[in-house]
């Protein structure tokens, strides 16, 4: 049987010869592609504004320290997420809290992160896992009541929506990521939105080392002033040209994302071993998870059959060395985010799989259930 990966980028010849013009231009670094670029996320996103940065853990960074988190702060962010989340928070002296998530959409919501409010909370990160969206319309209320700062974790969730809005648009930044396994991919790198225009200034001016005029609006050449600290966080304009062409078939791969979510859902509808979220046409499906009690053997076997999956995640961060042992933190306290963990396989749902794969994967997982 022919090998089937988990993931392959959708690049198409449009995309190689728009990143080819830029190479041979000679212009390689931030330059026209990412203002374009840009302007294409407000209008996937229907933000106000956009800023592109080297990855998604550099936007989280960012609108951390934006949000002038601090050391004496608590940042509640979800116990089962990839280690940016919580890094992020970390890197402004403040602490991350780890809420429990709810199982099995792996998402925080609004009674578990209830549970880790103290006086000392400052922020929220939520993270949308998997493309499903947290309840975005009671923690933003919440927040704003409690005059909390509200961050979104949208690196799997370009393409989702919550109750008719898109996910990014009610924390004070929405942070996506474009890796290739994503939606759209630049590779690596990553975008900011915001409906803030003083946030937006002062992301636009943290991501270029502090620098408060880009080299289009300097009156001569070197008239800049540095007014505080900032960082290198920019994204190269060949990387922002490859994320402006892919968004022209974001659509269309959107759509047969969810397509082949469907297909998934249906076969396995009434396999008990078996547990998947429901079908969601607000959801972009960035991965599709299953969870089954025999994840590992499950994991094995689909190797052996040169079937390609993945986890999303496997450890809860409070098990993850440096939080256990700086916090002192115990696994049973997170009892959710560990069965997450223990159980999910993310399956292939990229917009070039095959029909016959995708019934290939589910006739050798359902096979494997019933044996």
């Amino acid at each position: 049987m022919n090998e089937i990966k988990f993931s392959i980028p959708n690049i198409t010849t449009n995309d190689i010869k728009t990143v080819g013009n830029i190479l041979k231009s000679g212009w390689l670094t931030h330059g026209k592609y990412t203002s374009l670029f840009e302007e294409e996320i407000k209008k996937l996103t229907k933000a106000k504004y956009a800023v592109t940065v080297s990855s998604c853990t550099a936007g989280l960074h960012l609108s951390c320290l934006a949000s002038k988190f601090k050391k004496g702060d608590e940042v509640i962010v979800p116990a089962q997420t990839h280690t940016a989340t919580a890094h992020a928070v970390e890197y402004t002296g403040a602490k991350a809290i780890f809420s429990d998530v709810e199982f099995p959409s792996g998402n925080m919501s609004l009674n578990l992160l209830k549970k880790k409010i103290s006086n000392k909370t400052k922020g929220i990160i939520v993270v949308h896992m998997a493309g499903y969206a947290c309840e975005m319309k009671k923690i933003s209320f919440f927040c704003k009541k409690n005059k909390i700062t509200l961050i979104e974790d949208c690196a799997h969730a370009l393409g989702t929506f919550e109750s008719g809005k898109h996910v990014g648009n009610y924390g004070i930044s929405g942070n996506f990521s474009f890796y290739p396994t994503k939606q759209i991919t630049t590779g690596e790198g990553g975008a900011i939105v915001t409906n803030s225009k003083e946030f937006y200034k002062k992301i636009k001016t943290l991501k270029a080392f502090g620098i408060d005029k880009d080299i289009n609006n300097r009156k001569k050449q070197g008239d800049y002033d540095v007014k505080f600290l900032g960082l290198n966080y920019r994204m190269t304009d060949f990387q922002a040209a490859l994320g402006y062409s892919q968004a022209k078939s974001y659509k269309k791969n959107l759509k047969r994302r969810k397509t082949i979510a469907k297909k998934y859902i249906e076969k396995f509808s009434n396999i008990k071993t078996i547990e998947c979220m429901p079908f969601s046409s607000s959801s972009s499906y960035f991965v599709f998870q299953i969870f089954c009690k025999e994840r590992d053997l499950l994991l094995k076997h689909l190797k052996e059959k040169k079937i390609g999956v993945s986890v999303h995640y496997t450890n809860p961060l409070p098990k993850m060395t440096y939080y256990k042992n700086k916090y002192n933190l115990k696994i049973a306290d997170y009892p959710n985010a560990d069965k997450y963990g223990k159980t999910n396989i993310s399956l292939p749902v990229y917009p070039k799989l095959k029909n016959s794969d995708i019934n290939i994967i589910c006739k050798t997982i359902i096979k494997f259930n019933n044996r």
